[in-house]
């Protein structure tokens, strides 16, 4: 294993291991359950970053649940946001009267998220709720309200456990600092 470390992610200083990454969903799963009392959500996973937090979070919610999906991009194969928000993929089902719970993998900008809130406002849910497993506050542009952080990260570039560099890395198991793009 460690020729395979050695050839493709040594450029990666590990940040959160998997097992700190498992011990925190599981905390933020009990938080969401508690605060829904029982109530069905839909939960909202925005890709392709979120699928391995959105997998493994959903299991830890006890809650009659329904899953959707929606594609957006700000980034493409850069390390910094462009600012220009694209919908990818867009739900397949109505939100009308649902209480919404976003699953992101990562908030820095806040210029996506302020745009899918807006979005999804205009669909008429009951609420939306926002949980992201990394925060960069120091990237922040514009405010959003994020009701549950896994962990807050410094303003670097960080790949693994869904996160990716130009569609790369995505499979790690661990969330890291990538320092091959600067």
């Amino acid at each position: 294993m460690a020729n395979t470390r050695e050839r493709w992610d040594r450029d990666i200083d590990v940040l959160f291991s998997a097992e700190e990454i498992a011990a925190r969903t599981a905390e933020l799963g009990r938080e969401i359950t508690a605060h829904y009392e029982g109530k069905p959500v839909c939960v909202i996973g925005i890709l392709k970053g979120c699928f391995l937090f959105l997998a493994d979070i959903v299991r830890t919610i006890d809650l009659p649940i329904s899953t959707e999906f929606i594609g957006i991009s700000s980034y493409g194969n850069e390390t910094e946001s462009s600012g220009v928000v694209q919908i990818t993929a867009d739900l397949t089902r109505s939100i009308e009267g649902q209480d919404i719970l976003i699953i992101e993998d990562i908030i820095d900008t806040g210029l996506t998220m302020r745009y899918l809130l807006d979005n999804l406002a205009t669909r008429r849910p009951n609420s939306i709720k926002v949980c992201t497993l990394l925060h960069k506050p120091e990237g922040a542009r514009v405010r959003v309200a994020i009701d549950w952080v896994g962990f807050e990260i410094p303003n670097k570039f960080v790949v693994g456990y869904g996160l990716d560099y130009a569609g790369r890395f995505r499979n790690l198991p661990y969330i890291g600092v990538y320092h091959g793009a600067t």
